[in-house]
């Protein structure tokens, strides 16, 4: 999966996408796309990295308590409501 680096504008090859989806990991092993060699994988704090659409990642990706954080009075998604 591909995700832009915010600070430094370039885009990254998440190479462990469990790492990515476990919000417990606050970090991820990636490499950066940018000019012609291939980069050594380095580690990416989760909080700098974007959707190449500019979407921030989930929250449930980066929080683990985010549920405690969600108000009650939110509606249920259709999908979880119908389950």
């Amino acid at each position: 999966m591909f995700l832009n680096h915010a600070p430094e504008h370039i885009l990254i090859e998440v190479l462990n996408l469990h790492d990515l989806w476990d919000p417990f990991k606050g970090e991820v092993w990636g490499r950066a796309h940018a000019g012609e060699e291939m980069q050594d994988p380095e580690l990416y704090p989760k909080a700098e990295l974007i959707f190449p659409s500019g979407e921030p990642l989930p929250k449930a990706w980066l929080d683990p308590r985010y549920r405690a954080h969600m108000s009650t009075s939110e509606p249920l998604p259709a999908f979880a409501v119908m389950g």
